[in-house]
């Protein structure tokens, strides 16, 4: 008898994806129909060359911004439709964001800043009621990326690959169901990215974080499971690599 084994499940959709934006008089179209499915546990690349659209598509599958045109689904359920309270629910919960600029406040020491979006999440008291396994949960996310040494530290004081190490562990410390990362290793150098991407596919093997990651680095690309090209705001081609 031949064994089957059913498809991971689609975690997030974009579904005929339609994107514009003005410049002066003109519009600009950035995306034009563009559908894309993420499986669950997956981490896929995008890439593409500047202004392919591949930025504008991370931004709206994790609800940064709406599409003119078509709908995101979370698990099946559109979401992109949903009240701006509930949107950023999700963008709190579910989803972790990972960027080029690494968006640390400059004010706050490492821990600080890994513990910012459970700040957000928590009502001032929730927070209070719960700060020492809050603070655990940081310090074993802190741990994992490699910057227990840097607890005190603040970002000034940290090197380029130790202040994304930080950002990703301050995206992850809430938990999330999906990892977006906007150019992760775009201001690293080759060694220092390579780091970087060996710690999310360890994320991704260890704990089934799916991760969608937008680059324009065919190497960086290439270390994915899937790799999607964008080429004029639509998908050109998809690439799977071999287990």
């Amino acid at each position: 008898m031949t064994e089957t084994f059913a498809a991971p499940a689609v975690h997030l959709e974009a579904v005929a994806l339609d994107k514009s934006y003005r410049n002066g008089t003109d519009e600009v179209a950035v995306l034009r129909g563009v559908n894309l499915q993420v499986r669950k546990g997956e981490f896929l690349s995008l890439i593409g060359q500047s202004g392919s659209g591949k930025s504008t598509l991370l931004h709206l599958l994790g609800l940064l911004d709406s599409p003119d045109i078509g709908e995101i689904r979370l698990e099946g359920k559109r979401i992109d439709h949903l009240p701006a309270k509930t949107r950023d629910e999700l963008r709190n919960r579910v989803f972790g964001f990972v960027f080029q600029f690494y968006h640390l406040l400059p004010e706050l020491t490492l821990i600080e800043n890994v513990l910012s979006p459970l700040m957000i999440r928590y009502s001032a008291w929730d927070y209070w009621t719960q700060r020492r396994e809050l603070r655990e949960r940081a310090l074993r996310m802190i741990e994992q990326v490699g910057l227990s040494h840097r607890l005190k530290h603040r970002p000034s004081q940290l090197s380029g690959g130790e202040m994304q190490r930080a950002a990703i562990a301050r995206s992850l410390v809430a938990q999330p169901e999906l990892l977006l990362a906007d150019e992760p290793t775009g201001n690293l150098d080759v060694n220092t990215g390579n780091g970087i991407i060996d710690l999310l596919e360890k994320l991704n093997e260890d704990h089934r974080l799916t991760i969608l990651m937008v680059t324009h680095d065919e190497g960086i690309a290439q270390r994915a499971r899937r790799l999607v090209r964008l080429s004029q705001g639509r998908v050109d081609r998809i690439h799977e690599r071999a287990a």
